[in-house]
């Protein structure tokens, strides 16, 4: 009998503890306006910002992100150089955390949605 309970006890720590460690590394999607509140990492999907010209200054890349519904603009940060396929992104997903001090978004990852990747293809 003291067997099985401590088996049972046994699975179900492991199954918090699986659990717990799945969560912390799930990055939901989330709009400009709430990654600039939110304290995890998320990630955020918008259009790259014509007005604004992408620099890549040593090993940082800057350039800003729209919002497509709202049309709020966030500056980001990649700690990384430019990605391929970068100038011709239809939509950009930043994977990072917003840092309120400096009012940018400072992304892990970078997505790039290119639709023209699969344009032949559809025909």
């Amino acid at each position: 009998m003291n067997r099985k309970f401590l088996l049972i006890a046994l699975i179900i720590l492991f199954i918090g503890y699986a659990g717990w460690n799945l969560s912390e590394s799930v990055t939901p999607y989330v709009s400009i306006a709430q990654a600039e509140t939110s304290k995890s990492n998320v990630q955020v999907k918008g259009l790259l910002d014509k007005n604004f010209q992408p620099q890549q200054i040593d090993n940082e890349f800057n350039f800003v992100l729209r919002d497509e519904e709202t049309n709020k603009k966030m500056s980001v940060k990649y700690h990384g150089t430019k990605p391929d396929q970068f100038d011709s992104a239809h939509h950009i997903v930043a994977v990072g955390k917003y840092n309120s001090d400096d009012e940018t978004f400072h992304a892990d990852k970078l997505l790039i949605k290119c639709p023209s990747k699969y344009e032949n293809q559809r025909q």
